[in-house]
C-alpha cells in the first residue's frame, strides 16, 4: 500500500510540474497565449508602456489579418517596474500559471540576463527587443532571441561619427556607473583606436542621480567641445539643462533609450540638433508615419500619444515571433518556434532594417545617425 500510495504522490507531482514546460501550452483550438515582462509604472514606464504598444499592434494587425490557422493572438502584460526580483516572479507565473506559449519581452537588459536561467531550464521561445546585450546572445541560448542592435556597437558608430563630424575637438562624457555605462565606454573606447578623439572630461554618476551641476560645471572649465550624454532618460535631461544654465553648448550625443520626444520636450529648445544613434527610423521619417498610420487603425487616440521608439522595437521582434508561429501552425510547438525563428531572414517590418537571424541568436540591426529636431519633437536622419 505504502509504494502503490508513492507512485501515486509522484505522479500527481509530475502532472502539477508538467504543464509549465509542455512545449504546446497556451495553445487552444481557438486561441495562443502570449506574454511579456516590461516596467508598466514609474519613470521606466516611458519605455515599457510604449513597447507593450507595439506588441499589441503586432497583434492586432496579425489577427485582423486572419489570425494563425484560426488562432487568435492574446496576449499578457506583466509590470516589474523595472526591478529585477518582479521580473523573475513575473516569468514564473506567466510560464506556469498563466502557461503562456511565448514571451515577447523580458524588461531592460539586466532583468534579461538574470531570467537567463529561468528561461532556459523552461525552453519556451522568447524574445528580447528591450535588452540588447551581447551576454544574452553570445553563447547562443536555443530559445531566446535578441533584436536590435548592442550598445557597444551603437556608441562605437556614434562617436566614429562624431570624431569625423568635430575633427580636433576636445571631448567629454558622464557615463552611468553601470554596466550600462561600461558598454558605452566600451564602444567610446574602440571608436579611440580609429580616430583621434582627444577626451579631457570624463566621470560616472549613480544611477537615479538628480543633480549634475558638478559634473557640467567640470564639462565647462575643461572646454569641452563635444559631449557624450551617458544618461538614460532624466539623468540626460538633467545634463543637458545644466549647460543651457551655464551657457555652454557643446555638440552633444545621447543614446536611444533617451530618443524620444518626452525628452526633447522636457529639455526644451536647447535639446534642437542633439545628436542620437538607433536601429529604428525615426517617427519623422516616412516609414515612421506610414507605421502611425497603421497604429490609428488598432490604438486608441491616448496610446498613440504614448508611442515612441520602443513601440518600433516591440513591433518589429514580436512580427518576428509570430511570423515563426505561423509556420508551425501545424505543429505548433515550442521546438519548431524555436527552429523557425532561428531560420529567419530578410523580414521586412517597415521600421527598421530586415531581420535576419542566420542561425544565430541575435538580428545584428545596422543603425543610422539622427539629429533632433525640437520645433516637431522628433528626430531626422543626419544626410
Amino acid at each position: 500500500m505504502k509504494a502503490i500510495t508513492f507512485q501515486c504522490a509522484a505522479l500527481a507531482a509530475l502532472m502539477m510540474a508538467g504543464p509549465a514546460f509542455a512545449t504546446d501550452q497556451g495553445v487552444t483550438d481557438t486561441e495562443i497565449l502570449l506574454g511579456e515582462v516590461e516596467p508598466l509604472t514609474g519613470p521606466p514606464a516611458l519605455l515599457g508602456v510604449a513597447h507593450n504598444l507595439g506588441v499589441r499592434l503586432a497583434i492586432e494587425e496579425a489577427n485582423a489579418d486572419g489570425s494563425v490557422a484560426g488562432r487568435k493572438l492574446r496576449l499578457i502584460a506583466e509590470d516589474d517596474g523595472y526591478v529585477t526580483a518582479r521580473t523573475i516572479q513575473a516569468i514564473k507565473k506567466l510560464t506556469s500559471v498563466d502557461k503562456v506559449f511565448a514571451l515577447t519581452a523580458l524588461s531592460g537588459s539586466g532583468q534579461a540576463l538574470a531570467s537567463m536561467p529561468v528561461i532556459e531550464q523552461i525552453g519556451i521561445p522568447t524574445m528580447s527587443p528591450i535588452g540588447t546585450v551581447p551576454d544574452l546572445y553570445d553563447p547562443p541560448k536555443q530559445n531566446l532571441f535578441v533584436v536590435g542592435q548592442t550598445y557597444v556597437e551603437g556608441m562605437h558608430q556614434l562617436a566614429l561619427f562624431l570624431a569625423d563630424k568635430f575633427p580636433g575637438k576636445k571631448w567629454g562624457m558622464v557615463l552611468q556607473d553601470d554596466d550600462y555605462g561600461l558598454q558605452l565606454q566600451e564602444g567610446i573606447d574602440m571608436a579611440r583606436k580609429e580616430k583621434d578623439i582627444g577626451i579631457v572630461c570624463e566621470s560616472k554618476y549613480k544611477r537615479g542621480q538628480k543633480d549634475f551641476s558638478s559634473e557640467m560645471l567640470g564639462v565647462k572649465d575643461a572646454g569641452v567641445e563635444v559631449f557624450i550624454a551617458g544618461g538614460i532618460i532624466s539623468e540626460n535631461i538633467a545634463m543637458v539643462k545644466e549647460m543651457e544654465k551655464l551657457d555652454i553648448d557643446p555638440a552633444t550625443a545621447i543614446f536611444w533609450p533617451g530618443r524620444v520626444s518626452a525628452v526633447l520636450k522636457l529639455i526644451g529648445p536647447a535639446s534642437d540638433s542633439l545628436y542620437a544613434v538607433d536601429y529604428v527610423t525615426p517617427m519623422a521619417s516616412d516609414e515612421g508615419k506610414a507605421f502611425m498610420e497603421l497604429a490609428k487603425e488598432h490604438l486608441s487616440e491616448e496610446e498613440l500619444a504614448r508611442i515612441n521608439r520602443y513601440t518600433l522595437t516591440g513591433y518589429s521582434s514580436t512580427r518576428a515571433l509570430i511570423e515563426a508561429i505561423k509556420r508551425c501552425a501545424d505543429d505548433l510547438t515550442w521546438a519548431c518556434t524555436n527552429a523557425e525563428l532561428a531560420k529567419t531572414k530578410g523580414l521586412k517590418t517597415g521600421v527598421m532594417e530586415t531581420i535576419s537571424f542566420d542561425g544565430s541568436r541575435f538580428s545584428n540591426q545596422p543603425v543610422q545617425i539622427m539629429q533632433a529636431d525640437f520645433e516637431n519633437l522628433t528626430f531626422k536622419p543626419v544626410e
